[in-house]
C-alpha cells in the first residue's frame, strides 16, 4: 500500500514542519483535525477520555468530538467502576460514552477486562475459592461484553499479564487459576461478542525486548490452538528523557505476519519539567514515530492518546517533576507533537 510505504520518505519533513510552526491555534474546525488528516490512512486516530471532562467543560468535549474518530473510556470501564458490588453493575458513565461516540461517529474501545488493578474492594483472594474466582471472571466478561455487544469494536481483553523481563505478573488470577485464564478471557469475550476485535494490551512493549518477546510466543500458541486473539495492543507510555524504542516498526511487523491486527492504546510522552522547545521537539519525534511504525505496518489498525491535553493528564500525578505529556496544552493549545502526528498522517497520504 503507497500510503504506507511513504511515511519514512516524509517523517522528516512531517518533523520540521511541526517544530516550526508558531501559534498553534485552539482546535476545534473540523478541516484541519487529526480525523480529517487520518482520514483514508487505514488507521484511526482515538483518544482517552475523562468523563467528568467531558461531562463539565465544552471546550473539551468540542475537541473529542471533532478531532478523533475512536474514543476509549479511562476508566469508566474498568471493573471497579461497571462492578462495585458483586453482582451489581453501573453501566451509566461507560453508556454515556458509548452515545457520545454514536452521536459523533465514532467507534469505541473497551477497556479493560482484566487486569491486576482497580478492581473493586470486594474482589480479594482471600474470598473466594479458585472455582469461585473463575466463575466471578466469567460472569464478569460475559456480562460486560454482552452489555456493550454491537457497540465496542476492540476490547482490551487481558492488560498488562507480563513483567518487563517477560514472566507472567503475579495477580490474583494467575495465582487462583493458573496461566490458562489469559485464554478462557478471551474465550468468554468471543462468546458474548464474536465481531468484537479481542486484544492483549501492555506497556514497555512497543519495541522488540523480552516483554515483547513474550507476548509473541503467547499470542502465536494461543492463535494455533484455536484461542480468539486479534490483536496486540502497544501502550506507547514513553518518556523524552529515556529515548525512544528503535525497533518498534520491526516488533509490530512480526506481529503483521501472525496475523493479528495491532494498535497503540495509549500513548503520551512526558518529559522532566520545565518545558524547552529541545523537549518538545523530542515530544514531537516520540509521538510521529510510533505513528510511523503503525501507518507502515499492514495491519495496525488505531492510534490512540491517553488523553490530548495536560489539563487533565494522569502523568504529574504519578511521575513527580514530569509531566506536558500529551499533544495540547493545559489551556488546549496545539504543541509540535500535535502537528507532527497530523504531518505525518497528511504526507503519508501522498
Amino acid at each position: 500500500m503507497a500510503t504506507r510505504r511513504n511515511v519514512l520518505a516524509v517523517v522528516a519533513l512531517a518533523l520540521a514542519t511541526a517544530v516550526s510552526s508558531t501559534a498553534p491555534a485552539v482546535a476545534g474546525a473540523n478541516s484541519d483535525s487529526l480525523r480529517s488528516a487520518a482520514r483514508g490512512s487505514g488507521v484511526r486516530i482515538g483518544t482517552a477520555v475523562d468523563m467528568s471532562a467531558l461531562a463539565s467543560d465544552a471546550d473539551y468535549r468540542t475537541i473529542v468530538a471533532t478531532e478523533f474518530d475512536s474514543v476509549t473510556a479511562e476508566n469508566v470501564m474498568k471493573w471497579e467502576a461497571v462492578e462495585p458490588e458483586q453482582g451489581r453493575y453501573d453501566w451509566a458513565a461507560a453508556d454515556r460514552l458509548v452515545d457520545f461516540a454514536r452521536a459523533n461517529g465514532q467507534v469505541v474501545r473497551g477497556h479493560t477486562l482484566v487486569w491486576h488493578n482497580q478492581n473493586p474492594s470486594w474482589l480479594t483472594e482471600d474470598a473466594f475459592t479458585p472455582a469461585q474466582l473463575r466463575q466471578i471472571l466469567r460472569n464478569h466478561i460475559k456480562t460486560q461484553v454482552r452489555h456493550f455487544k454491537g457497540r465496542v469494536y476492540q476490547w482490551d481483553v487481558v492488560n498488562e499479564v507480563y513483567n518487563d523481563d517477560g514472566t507472567l505478573r503475579d495477580t490474583i488470577w494467575l495465582r487462583a487459576l493458573g496461566p490458562g485464564y489469559i485464554a478462557d478471557a478471551f474465550r468468554w469475550a468471543h462468546e458474548a461478542d464474536p465481531k468484537a476485535k479481542l486484544y492483549l494490551n501492555d506497556y514497555n512493549n512497543e519495541g522488540v525486548n523480552a516483554k515483547s518477546d513474550a507476548y509473541y510466543a503467547l499470542t502465536k500458541q494461543l492463535r494455533s490452538q484455536g484461542v480468539p486473539i486479534h490483536g496486540y495492543g502497544m501502550q506507547g507510555h514513553l518518556g523524552v528523557q529515556y529515548g525512544f524504542p528503535g525497533s518498534v516498526f520491526d516488533n509490530v511487523r512480526r506481529f503483521d505476519a501472525l496475523g493479528v491486527q495491532t494498535a497503540f492504546t495509549e500513548v503520551d510522552v512526558r518529559m522532566i519539567l520545565p518545558v524547552d522547545a529541545t523537549k518538545e521537539q523530542a515530544q514531537a519525534y516520540g509521538f510521529s514515530t510510533l505513528l510511523q511504525a503503525c501507518l507502515l505496518a499492514r495491519h495496525c489498525v488505531s492510534y490512540t492518546v491517553w488523553g490530548f491535553t495536560d489539563r487533565y493528564s494522569w502523568v504529574p500525578g504519578v511521575f513527580e517533576g514530569q509531566g506536558s505529556a500529551t499533544p495540547y496544552t493545559e489551556d488546549l493549545q496545539r504543541k509540535p507533537a500535535y502537528q507532527a502526528l497530523r504531518n505525518t498522517f497528511l504526507l503519508a497520504r501522498h
